[in-house]
């Protein structure tokens, strides 16, 4: 539903799910100036992690959205 919505992003939602299931801690905005140096860190930092799932959520959802449209346009 989130696609067809231009007002809400994909990537909202699940950041919004994301940041509910794994809440971040003080502990992890303190490590952020070091965890971001790395992929690994970047990923297993639950700030940063937030993050990433609100951008791979969005150019999955974008990516979709520009796939299907060609296949719709058949049907119109």
């Amino acid at each position: 539903m989130t696609s067809l919505n231009p007002m809400i992003a994909a990537g909202w939602v699940s950041g919004i799910v994301e940041a509910f299931s794994r809440k971040p801690r003080v502990k992890d905005f303190e490590s952020l100036p070091t965890d971001i140096l790395s992929i690994r860190g970047f990923w297993r930092n639950k700030v940063t992690r937030i993050l990433l799932v609100v951008v791979f959520t969005n150019l999955g959802s974008a990516a979709g959205t520009f796939l299907a449209i060609p296949m719709m346009m058949k049907y119109l």
